[in-house]
């Protein structure tokens, strides 16, 4: 939950008591005299600290006979102005008041303790619950804003899923702040959620170099690389498994846009140059090597650099033929399937083709993200 929502929800609690500033007016001609009179030394009580006298006004007033609803609205206003004032739990408008009151003033153990007796008012709803998450995190218990969060909203908004996923930082909790930040690349796949997604996928151990490759295909994808050390990453994994076309074009993007501009990156594009138009040079060829091996390792390869060039339905098909040999590496086979036929626009086939993914852990883990952004 943003400081701004966070804000807003506590004004919203605070308004909610309707009178929290109530003043009668004195020329208020639809409040009968009777009734005017009484509230006035009511509000007179309430603001000198005189909370019972207040109170006696307001039941003088609920007893006149003949009240007007305009009466009946402003004598439950005034009750309400006076529960606020007092602190008095008794009343929603009483309890909601203190449980602002206690946020703002760092009490936030108090904040959350106040859940019962808010339910018990009928005073507990979404805003309320939301900030009492938040005052979990405030007190810096991590382990408790989890269980919170799981335990009260079935569909957490946004703000609670964020939320959920610093307090699983926190604690260490890499799965559920995977979850949360999965949920939340599903829905709305902002920029900053995918780096955050990203960068968790970075950390987990065993990554192969195509797993690496990937990831950084993906924060390509997603808006995500900016720096130098970013392009270079994305450029050197892709030459080292051979797609050399792919090298040169982040290589220029990185030129492009003034922040590779030294000699090794003038290096790594002409090698990448020179190894792309050996590719090219060499397709035919390469191609029916790769037909004669007992394994689709090298055709999948071979496809994988043509849809890293853009032209994914000439590499489609030589994917497709290469995983239907024997596979060293089967699910990387399946990664590659799923990423032609994404860039081939197949997008129902290629949410198939990650999701039938299921091991090594690190594998799926990939493909899972490679369909979140099929989604997109």
């Amino acid at each position: 939950m943003t400081a701004s929502n966070l804000r807003a929800a506590l004004a919203a609690i605070f308004l909610g008591t309707a009178a929290m500033a109530m003043v009668v007016p004195a020329s208020a001609a639809t409040v009968s005299a009777r009734v005017g009179a009484a509230l006035k030394e009511a509000q007179a009580l309430a603001t000198a600290g005189n909370y019972r006298g207040a109170m006696a006004k307001v039941n003088e007033a609920d007893g006149a006979p003949g009240k007007t609803a305009d009466d009946t609205q402003i004598i439950n206003a005034m009750r309400n102005f006076i529960a606020v004032k007092s602190g008095d739990t008794s009343t929603p408008a009483g309890a909601k008041a203190k449980f602002a009151n206690d946020y703002n003033a760092g009490k936030f153990r108090d904040v959350i303790a106040s859940a019962d007796t808010l339910r018990k008012q009928g005073a507990l709803g979404a805003q309320e619950m939301q900030i009492i998450a938040q005052a979990y995190y405030r007190a810096g218990d991590y382990p408790g804003c989890v269980r919170y969060i799981r335990s009260t909203f079935s569909t957490p908004n946004d703000a609670m899923l964020e939320m959920l996923g610093r307090c699983a930082y926190e604690t260490g909790d890499e799965a559920t702040q995977r979850q949360s930040l999965e949920t939340l690349v599903a829905r709305s796949g902002r920029p900053e959620q995918w780096k955050s997604l990203l960068r968790l996928a970075e950390r987990s151990r065993g990554l192969s170099d195509h797993n690496s490759l990937d990831i950084n295909r993906l924060r390509m994808m997603t808006s995500n690389i900016s720096t130098k050390d970013d392009y270079l990453l994305l450029a050197q994994l892709a030459l080292q498994l051979g797609n050399a076309a792919e090298a040169q074009s982040v290589t220029e993007k990185g030129i492009a846009a003034k922040v590779l501009n030294d000699e090794r990156s003038t290096r790594l594009l002409n090698l990448a140059k020179t190894q792309a138009a050996a590719n090219t040079a060499n397709l035919a060829k390469n191609i029916a090597a790769a037909r004669a091996q007992p394994q689709g390792d090298a055709l999948v390869k071979v496809g994988e650099d043509l849809v890293s060039q853009g032209k994914a339905k000439e590499g489609l098909p030589l994917i497709q033929e290469g995983v239907k040999k024997p596979m060293k590496d089967a699910a990387n086979g399946q990664i590659r399937l799923g990423h032609a036929q994404m860039a081939a626009g197949m997008k129902a086939d290629a949410l198939k083709t990650f999701n039938a993914v299921k091991a090594p852990e690190k594998d799926a883990m990939v493909a899972h993200l490679w369909s979140l952004a099929a989604r997109r």
